[in-house]
């Protein structure tokens, strides 16, 4: 029994600092296509947008301020860092996620409407969510997948409310109840 003890113990000390054994089985799960990360957009100072926001332009919304932009590309960072230094990234039509999406810098980003937000359409909350379901279930294996959205979506989704810039790697494929394999702090 101390013998296997003394194992596992040299085992935990091997391991990069920070990382815990399931963590590392995460980021093997999304390098390999077994998993997506599902982020909420960096850090945007507010709530919401301001009245008669216009999608198509960036001056009426939200936008990420220094520590945001400096969150996504710490990110980019994380992210070659496990290796991945190519992804498919897909990102809510928001500025603020697609600034996030492309300071990434880990590849192209595709303006994706299932991953907008519907703060101010509530509504919607049970049609967008299965219509983020089955954009998921109809990408092909290839790339890792990152897919950047807002904490509404998230939380719909998975039930878990995110912080500005954190992620979840999710289990795929997408099951009734989401398993979610790790989250990540900015």
């Amino acid at each position: 029994m101390l013998r296997i003890l003394m194992k596992w113990m040299l085992l935990l000390l091997l391991l990069p600092t920070g990382v815990q054994a399931s963590d590392a089985e995460a980021w093997l799960a999304l390098k390999e296509g077994r998993a997506m990360l599902l982020m909420r957009h960096a850090n945007a100072p507010g709530a919401g947008d301001p009245p008669g926001f216009v999608l198509e332009r960036c001056d009426t919304q939200r936008n990420l301020d220094a520590r945001g932009r400096a969150q996504a590309e710490a990110w980019g960072e994380r992210l070659r860092s496990h290796g991945i230094g190519e992804a498919r990234i897909y990102s809510s039509q928001f500025c603020r996620a697609l600034d996030t999406a492309r300071l990434l810098g880990v590849g192209e980003v595709v303006p994706t409407p299932e991953l907008n937000s519907f703060f101010y359409r509530r509504s919607r909350r049970s049609e967008q969510t299965q219509a983020l379901r089955q954009f998921v279930a109809g990408l092909e294996p290839g790339l890792p997948v990152v897919l950047v959205s807002h904490q509404i979506n998230i939380t719909a989704l998975t039930s878990r409310f995110p912080a500005s810039g954190e992620a979840l790697i999710l289990a795929l494929p997408l099951e009734e109840r989401i398993r979610v394999l790790a989250s990540i702090r900015p």
